[in-house]
Protein backbone atom coordinates (compact mmCIF):
# COMPACT_ATOMS: atom_id res chain seq x y z
CA UNK A 1 0.00 0.00 0.00
CA UNK A 2 1.13 3.46 -0.83
CA UNK A 3 0.42 6.29 1.59
CA UNK A 4 -0.15 9.76 0.29
CA UNK A 5 2.18 12.56 1.28
CA UNK A 6 -0.46 14.12 3.63
CA UNK A 7 -1.08 11.02 5.71
CA UNK A 8 2.48 10.76 7.03
CA UNK A 9 1.98 13.40 9.77
CA UNK A 10 3.91 16.53 10.66
CA UNK A 11 7.63 16.93 10.52
CA UNK A 12 9.59 18.14 13.51
CA UNK A 13 10.21 21.48 11.79
CA UNK A 14 6.48 22.05 11.23
CA UNK A 15 5.69 21.29 14.88
CA UNK A 16 8.49 23.63 16.04
CA UNK A 17 7.19 26.47 13.82
CA UNK A 18 3.69 26.08 15.28
CA UNK A 19 5.10 26.06 18.84
CA UNK A 20 7.07 29.26 18.16
CA UNK A 21 3.95 30.97 16.77
CA UNK A 22 1.92 29.91 19.84
CA UNK A 23 4.72 31.16 22.11
CA UNK A 24 4.80 34.56 20.41
CA UNK A 25 1.03 34.91 20.65
CA UNK A 26 1.09 33.94 24.33
CA UNK A 27 3.85 36.46 25.05
CA UNK A 28 1.79 39.24 23.48
CA UNK A 29 -1.70 38.34 24.74
CA UNK A 30 -1.18 36.99 28.28
CA UNK A 31 0.25 40.21 29.80
CA UNK A 32 -2.72 42.17 28.48
CA UNK A 33 -5.20 39.70 29.96
CA UNK A 34 -3.37 39.41 33.29
CA UNK A 35 -3.44 43.18 33.89
CA UNK A 36 -7.24 43.41 33.70
CA UNK A 37 -8.04 42.23 37.26
CA UNK A 38 -5.84 44.97 38.71
CA UNK A 39 -7.52 47.59 36.52
CA UNK A 40 -10.92 46.36 37.68
CA UNK A 41 -9.83 46.73 41.31
CA UNK A 42 -8.66 50.29 40.67
CA UNK A 43 -12.03 51.18 39.09
CA UNK A 44 -13.83 49.59 42.07
CA UNK A 45 -11.71 51.64 44.50
CA UNK A 46 -12.49 54.84 42.58
CA UNK A 47 -16.19 54.02 42.72
CA UNK A 48 -16.03 53.40 46.49
CA UNK A 49 -14.17 56.68 47.02
CA UNK A 50 -16.81 58.56 45.02
CA UNK A 51 -19.56 57.03 47.20
CA UNK A 52 -17.68 57.90 50.39
CA UNK A 53 -17.10 61.47 49.19
CA UNK A 54 -20.82 61.84 48.39
CA UNK A 55 -21.69 60.60 51.88
CA UNK A 56 -19.17 63.05 53.38
CA UNK A 57 -20.80 65.93 51.50
CA UNK A 58 -24.22 64.93 52.85
CA UNK A 59 -22.75 64.73 56.35
CA UNK A 60 -21.36 68.23 55.92
CA UNK A 61 -24.74 69.53 54.75
CA UNK A 62 -26.42 68.12 57.87
CA UNK A 63 -23.74 69.08 60.41
CA UNK A 64 -22.02 72.08 58.85
CA UNK A 65 -18.60 70.35 58.90
CA UNK A 66 -16.93 67.11 57.97
CA UNK A 67 -16.29 64.41 60.59
CA UNK A 68 -13.08 64.95 62.50
CA UNK A 69 -10.18 62.67 61.75
CA UNK A 70 -10.73 61.05 65.15
CA UNK A 71 -14.39 60.33 64.32
CA UNK A 72 -13.25 59.05 60.96
CA UNK A 73 -15.39 57.46 58.29
CA UNK A 74 -17.30 55.53 60.99
CA UNK A 75 -19.34 58.70 61.50
CA UNK A 76 -20.96 57.99 58.13
CA UNK A 77 -22.34 54.67 59.40
CA UNK A 78 -23.36 55.54 62.98
CA UNK A 79 -23.63 58.68 65.10
CA UNK A 80 -20.30 59.65 66.66
CA UNK A 81 -20.24 59.25 70.44
CA UNK A 82 -18.19 62.41 70.94
CA UNK A 83 -16.81 65.38 69.11
CA UNK A 84 -18.38 68.14 67.06
CA UNK A 85 -21.87 67.37 65.82
CA UNK A 86 -22.29 64.24 67.94
CA UNK A 87 -25.44 65.27 69.84
CA UNK A 88 -27.12 67.17 67.02
CA UNK A 89 -28.32 66.40 63.55
CA UNK A 90 -28.69 63.13 61.79
CA UNK A 91 -26.52 60.37 63.12
CA UNK A 92 -25.06 57.84 60.76
CA UNK A 93 -27.00 56.30 57.95
CA UNK A 94 -25.03 57.98 55.20
CA UNK A 95 -23.55 54.60 54.25
CA UNK A 96 -24.98 51.18 55.14
CA UNK A 97 -21.46 49.97 56.00
CA UNK A 98 -17.89 51.09 55.49
CA UNK A 99 -16.39 49.48 52.43
CA UNK A 100 -12.87 48.11 52.41
CA UNK A 101 -10.71 48.62 49.38
CA UNK A 102 -10.44 45.82 46.79
CA UNK A 103 -7.16 44.71 48.38
CA UNK A 104 -8.85 44.13 51.76
CA UNK A 105 -7.61 47.26 53.57
CA UNK A 106 -9.69 50.08 55.05
CA UNK A 107 -9.96 53.37 53.20
CA UNK A 108 -7.94 56.19 54.74
CA UNK A 109 -9.43 59.53 55.79
CA UNK A 110 -7.65 62.82 56.43
CA UNK A 111 -9.27 66.00 57.76
CA UNK A 112 -7.75 68.38 56.97
CA UNK A 113 -6.36 66.59 53.99
CA UNK A 114 -3.27 67.17 51.96
CA UNK A 115 -5.26 67.91 48.80
CA UNK A 116 -8.26 69.91 50.01
CA UNK A 117 -10.83 69.92 52.77
CA UNK A 118 -10.90 66.16 53.24
CA UNK A 119 -9.12 63.32 51.53
CA UNK A 120 -10.25 59.72 51.17
CA UNK A 121 -7.78 57.30 49.66
CA UNK A 122 -6.57 53.75 49.29
CA UNK A 123 -2.94 52.73 49.30
CA UNK A 124 -3.79 50.67 46.20
CA UNK A 125 -2.28 47.39 45.12
CA UNK A 126 1.13 48.11 46.67
CA UNK A 127 -0.10 48.85 50.18
CA UNK A 128 1.30 51.24 52.73
CA UNK A 129 4.90 52.30 52.76
CA UNK A 130 5.67 52.88 49.09
CA UNK A 131 5.10 56.61 48.93
CA UNK A 132 2.38 57.97 46.68
CA UNK A 133 2.95 55.45 43.88
CA UNK A 134 -0.22 53.49 43.31
CA UNK A 135 -2.31 55.56 45.76
CA UNK A 136 -5.89 56.07 44.62
CA UNK A 137 -7.37 59.22 46.16
CA UNK A 138 -10.33 61.56 46.06
CA UNK A 139 -8.10 64.30 44.64
CA UNK A 140 -7.67 62.22 41.45
CA UNK A 141 -11.38 61.95 40.69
Amino acid sequence: MSRSRWSRGFTLIEVMVVMVIIGILAAVIVPKIMNRPNQARIVAAQSDIRAIMSALKLYRLDHGHYPTERQGLKALVRRPASGPGAPSGRGGGYLPRLPVDPWGRPYQYLNPGLHGRVDVFSYGPHGKGRGMKGVIGSWQL
